[in-house]
């Protein structure tokens, strides 16, 4: 699955051809004939198709998907690079008795969010992957929002200039803090099992039980 970086700077770069119209097509595609594409007015982009307009540019897609749609499908409240995004939505997803390495790949609440986004955020907030939600309090929520759009957003930034994503933790041995990081596939049992690596010190798993709120006389 496509980061939403990648699929943001994919966006910037097609904008152009939208109210354009396909003068001749190429490729090739086993769901539809792309000369069906033919005429027609790119009216949305949405993040082995060769699309020719009249403006004289061409647009090409590889390796991807095609299917017929009525009309575009966009949640901008759930994607993680819109000024949309829905904050209090994904907060109250990140709040359900479930490891929160399972909801933040939930495509419902953080669209655009995939595997290297989930493991650096949760790094970077000091949060195992498996700890749920549940337990969590409400400003560790904020937290982990707060760096899965900034990861997010740097990432976006960087490839529009060039500069290569450093990650953390993401496919290393060591955290920056020196000690060792551990992997593993987590995913729920009748979903997609995605390797996770995290730090068990600086990201120590909390305990099932809900804090108690103390009161005092």
């Amino acid at each position: 699955m496509p980061e939403g970086p990648l699929v943001r700077k994919f966006h910037r770069l097609v904008s152009p051809f939208v109210g354009q119209q396909v003068v001749k097509t190429g490729g090739s595609s086993k769901k539809l004939q792309p000369a069906s594409l033919q005429s027609l007015w790119l009216q949305d982009t949405q993040v082995r198709l060769v699309l020719h307009f009249s403006g004289g540019g061409f647009l090409a897609f590889y390796n991807c998907q095609l299917s017929w749609s009525s009309s575009p499908v966009v949640t901008p409240t759930c994607d993680i690079l819109s000024e949309k995004f829905h904050r209090g939505q994904a907060l109250e997803a990140l709040g359900q008795a479930q490891p929160v390495c399972y909801t933040l790949l939930d495509q419902r609440y953080f669209s655009g969010l995939g595997n290297i986004i989930k493991n650096e955020a949760l790094y970077r907030a000091g949060i195992h992957p498996l700890s749920l939600g549940s337990v969590l309090s409400a400003s560790r929520r904020e937290v982990l929002v707060d760096h899965v759009v900034e990861f997010s957003t740097a990432w976006l930034q960087g490839k529009f200039q060039g500069r290569p994503q450093h990650t953390q933790v993401y496919q290393k041995e060591q955290c920056p803090a020196g000690h060792q990081v551990m992997k593993e596939a987590f995913g729920p049992e009748d979903g997609l099992q995605r390797l996770t690596w995290w730090c068990p010190q600086c990201q120590p798993q909390l305990s099932e039980e809900p804090e108690q709120c103390q009161f005092s006389e």
